[in-house]
């Protein structure tokens, strides 16, 4: 299978996915000046699992996968996705997706949530809804954009 968790000598990858993505500023609600160490710690912290999905040797995406809430929302889990820039449009995200969902049903978790999810990435949220995503919250003008300025946010949610 390409999607494997990630180990350390996979950061380098990581980073080269992360960076431009983190740096334009338009999808992750991170500073756009995030030092390579600091998107890492973010990224492969010690409370979330992280994957790679690697092809022909190459990392072409991650995610990870963690517990959205303590205590009594510990049933819900939230994860981010990220595909190379240069593997865009090739079903990456859509099969990280699908493997993350199996991974939490297989924790036990009863509920994936995405807590922020920019408007504007259009791309994402269609792909989130054909994989069962239901739009829950709006955030109004949560989220300010580098092009378009003070856009929406939206929480988005499936149970398991």
């Amino acid at each position: 299978m390409p999607i494997r968790p990630s180990t350390h000598a996979d950061h380098e990858a990581i980073w080269a996915i992360l960076e431009p993505v983190f740096t334009a500023g338009e999808s992750y609600a991170i500073d756009p000046d995030i030092s390579r160490e600091d998107a890492l710690d973010y990224w492969l912290g010690t409370d979330r699992e992280s994957f790679v999905f690697e092809q022909d040797g190459a990392v072409l995406g991650t995610y990870y996968l963690r517990t959205n809430a303590g205590g009594g929302g510990s049933h819900v889990c939230n994860c981010g996705y990220i595909t190379a820039p240069a593997a865009a449009g090739r079903g990456i995200a859509r099969r990280m997706c699908l493997h993350s969902l199996d991974q939490a049903r297989t924790r036990g978790y009863r509920a994936m949530q995405f807590n922020f999810v920019v408007a504007t990435n259009t791309r994402a949220i269609d792909l989130w809804e054909t994989l069962g995503f239901a739009t829950v919250g709006t955030l109004p003008g949560a989220f300010n954009h580098p092009r378009h300025g003070m856009v929406d946010a939206l929480v988005m949610y499936q149970s398991l």
